[in-house]
């Protein structure tokens, strides 16, 4: 909804809440305001970002609360689908103005045509700049959605949501699908964005940097953060950090109340059996002496209560300090039986023609703790690459063999049954192995005592990832040569920082396939192949020339 008097380009919320149908509560009250520029928000998965964002672009109804926003509002969902029969121009929206001004053009001067042009007279113009800056100057307005990738299909619709020249942006996950090039167009897009406020949500590090603030949604409310990811990241450290002092604090005082507590009673103890003792030598009435019991319980009593008031109120301090510190717990495995010796060919391939993808007549030949990324253009055939690597395609000429055991983590993760627990699924990859030692790995991927017998069918996106790692990489015998296709496609930071860790426990070869080159880098790449007509190998410097990425890749 939208209030008649909201100024242009403003976005907010005022105690919304939402509930899904089955009664599962997302938001409850939440109320934000979001300036100029843009805004990066992330959380968890499952914390709620893509609610919100569909929220407040009117695609969900809020339980309570409203959404207000001022001038023209746009919106690219994250998963997005278009007519493969619609042609660009459809798609952008300009054909009824390309219509007319065709018309006007062969002097047809009728008033429907200026009507629909309108003040518009350059939107062709205009449409082939912004397809130019989003990478697509070679589509042409004429051409069908379904002659194009599925990045370049993501592009388009920014294209055509930047046409319409909207005060508030909102996209969700734009980079999911996009290659490495794809999505440096998309972040020059964001990076040059000057027109109002921009809302995104990303799980793509090298897009949060070029943000000016961070929105994190976490419990149901958010948390501001000036600057870029970095920047966040930083804030968020020196605030754990100050949380972990208080924590250390409050147990400290938890502990000096307990004890207070403890020689408190000790102390009562030992003047209720000092007054006992005196009334019998006293030989005191017994309503004197009932009198002096009564006194002194009543003083225990007072002074027990105010130190279990005290202890109280030191655990309640370290619950609220408790509640500062965020359990991103990291996996910590030891792999010993993967490692590779330096100089070992684990995989060679000579002639190699996938049958699908641009790659012809490839030659690869992977030694040692080798690790690779594949990069390269959507459609380009990593994936297929991949699959005609494992034995899973046959090849249309040429071989590749594998001389270590190989273990191969799709996109879909569908090396998981659903119908079994986790512990389960790990188990069948690993005869052999003892329950005992597939519970202890298992908690060292968080999955510890009764999460291991959660069905697989049951987890989140999050604990999805990490059990079919688990399987993947736990699997008998263990895997020396591990493929990895898109390993951070649809996960949130926090798994991203969990895969990285796991990764640093492995010691045997890596090819991965993927987009995110923060990712690619932390995961300690030593060779960068660019999958094309051929496999071209790439230095570190030549992929920040080849795609305009930052720095970061060492």
């Amino acid at each position: 909804m939208s209030h008649p008097t909201a100024p242009a380009a403003s976005l907010s919320c005022s105690s919304l809440s939402f509930r899904w149908p089955d009664g599962t509560e997302v938001f409850d009250g939440l109320s934000l305001s979001v300036g100029r520029g843009r805004t990066g928000l992330v959380g968890t998965n499952g914390s709620g970002k893509s609610t919100l964002l569909r929220l407040l672009a009117g695609r969900l109804k809020p339980s309570a609360g409203s959404v207000t926003f001022g001038g023209h509002l746009a919106y690219l969902p994250q998963n997005l689908t278009l007519d493969t029969g619609l042609r660009v121009e459809d798609a952008l929206g300009i054909t009824a103005r390309r219509t007319a001004l065709r018309a006007i053009e062969a002097g047809d001067v009728a008033d429907e045509h200026f009507e629909t042009v309108g003040d518009d007279w350059d939107v062709e113009e205009r449409a082939l700049a912004t397809l130019g800056s989003l990478g697509l100057g070679e589509v042409g307005l004429d051409r069908t959605v379904g002659q194009l990738s599925g990045g370049e299909t993501v592009l388009l619709r920014l294209a055509a949501l930047l046409l319409e020249r909207p005060d508030v942006l909102l996209l969700d996950e734009p980079t999911n699908n996009l290659d490495v090039f794809a999505r440096r167009r998309l972040y020059d897009a964001v990076e040059s964005w000057r027109s109002g406020v921009l809302v995104v949500v990303s799980h793509d590090r090298d897009l949060l940097e070029r943000v000016d603030r961070i929105a994190d949604l976490r419990a149901g409310a958010v948390s501001w953060y000036g600057g870029g990811w970095s920047a966040y990241e930083e804030a968020l450290a020196t605030q754990q950090e100050a949380a972990g002092r208080m924590v250390r604090a409050a147990e400290s005082d938890v502990r000096r109340q307990k004890r207070e507590l403890e020689e408190a009673q000790i102390k009562v103890a030992r003047r209720q059996r000092h007054n006992k003792k005196m009334d019998a030598q006293r030989r005191a009435p017994r309503i004197v002496a009932g009198e002096h019991k009564r006194s002194s319980q009543e003083a225990a009593g007072k002074l027990r209560g105010l130190h279990e008031d005290r202890l109280q109120e030191a655990r309640e301090r370290l619950d609220t300090a408790s509640e500062a510190i965020r359990d991103d717990a990291e996996i910590r495995v030891r792999l010993p039986h993967t490692a590779v010796p330096a100089g070992r060919t684990v995989l060679s391939a000579h002639g190699l023609r996938p049958r699908f993808g641009a790659l012809r007549d490839g030659g690869l030949h992977v030694q040692g703790p080798e690790r690779i990324a594949l990069i390269g253009r959507n459609g380009a055939g990593k994936t297929t690459l991949l699959r005609t690597l494992t034995g899973e395609l046959a090849p249309e000429a040429g071989e590749a063999r594998t001389h270590v055991p190989l273990r191969f983590l799709p996109q879909r993760l569908d090396v998981l049954d659903d119908g079994l627990s986790v512990a389960a699924n790990v188990a069948r990859a690993a005869p052999g192995t003892t329950d005992n030692e597939i519970r202890s790995q298992l908690a060292r991927f968080l999955f510890k005592g009764a999460r291991a017998e959660q069905l697989a069918g049951t987890l989140s996106g999050g604990e999805r990832f990490r059990a079919a790692l688990a399987a993947t990489m736990l699997a008998t015998p263990a895997p020396q040569l591990l493929l990895l296709d898109e390993p951070t496609n649809n996960l949130d930071l926090a798994s991203v920082r969990q895969l990285t860790s796991a990764l640093e426990s492995y010691e045997g070869a890596l090819i991965i396939a993927g987009h995110d080159l923060a990712f690619l880098e932390s995961a300690g790449i030593t060779r960068w192949l660019l999958v094309g007509e051929e496999l071209t190998e790439l230095g570190a410097d030549e992929v920040r020339e080849l795609i305009g990425a930052p720095d970061a890749i060492g």
